[in-house]
């Protein structure tokens, strides 16, 4: 009888853990304009009813001079309730990584140029909860601004935010490595010394390791300017 209700609490234990989402789902409010990314992410933690979506979407908003089509980029964040995901957190609107893109003069094109991608999710600061990763670039003048942001969620005020963000210029781009205890970031980019000028980077090309340590984020090397 014992090892029965043993093997009972495993089970609803691996169900908990290993919780999909439904098989049919809609976003509250849609994402703005054309998806072109969508990744589940547990941000609260692997159980039921903890789903999250991270959503990458782009609004033309009309040609260059050249004939390209300039774009607002948008990041999404929904939390799952019952089989709507409902809308959390969305930049540019509340803030990091991406800018409001506005018109230069009444017949000019649009700045910042933007691109956005989502890296993926990975346990980094706590076992079984996850957190986002987003590297986006923006380009207004020069070569722009890399950047790469860590999107958590906190518990005591039921909202998700960045918790640490990671810019360069040029650019800097990132992928997760999974760890035994817990994953890591590899961040690439040009590096600049204080005194390096923007033709001129340092290094044309390194790499560094972000981690969560002892209660805070960690760069090593700290090649890449870091904002808790």
């Amino acid at each position: 009888m014992k090892t029965r209700v043993i093997i009972a609490l495993m089970l609803i234990s691996c169900a908990a853990v290993a919780a999909e989402e439904p098989p049919h789902y809609t976003f509250s409010p849609p994402p703005p304009g054309t998806m072109t990314q969508s990744q589940l992410v547990y941000l609260s933690g692997q159980a039921m009813h903890s789903q999250w979506r991270a959503v990458a979407s782009e609004v033309g908003l009309g040609p260059t001079p050249a004939g390209a089509e300039f774009m607002q980029w948008y990041l999404s964040i929904y939390s799952i309730d019952d089989t709507t995901y409902e809308l959390k957190y969305q930049s540019p609107r509340d803030g990091e990584p991406l800018s409001r893109v506005t018109r230069v003069g009444s017949t000019g094109g649009w700045l910042p140029a933007q691109d956005l991608k989502i890296i993926g999710a990975g346990v980094f600061e706590r076992p079984a909860i996850e957190q986002l990763v987003v590297q986006s670039y923006e380009a207004a003048a020069d070569c722009g601004m890399g950047a790469v942001t860590v999107f958590g969620y906190d518990f005591k005020t039921n909202t998700v935010h960045p918790v640490a963000i990671v810019k360069n210029y040029c650019r800097l781009s990132a992928s997760i490595v999974r760890g035994s205890d817990a994953d890591a970031i590899v961040l690439s980019g040009p590096y600049y010394s204080s005194s390096a000028p923007l033709c001129c980077p340092t290094k044309a090309s390194v790499t560094a390791a972000l981690r969560y340590r002892n209660g805070k984020w960690v760069e090593t090397p700290e090649y890449f300017p870091l904002v808790q």
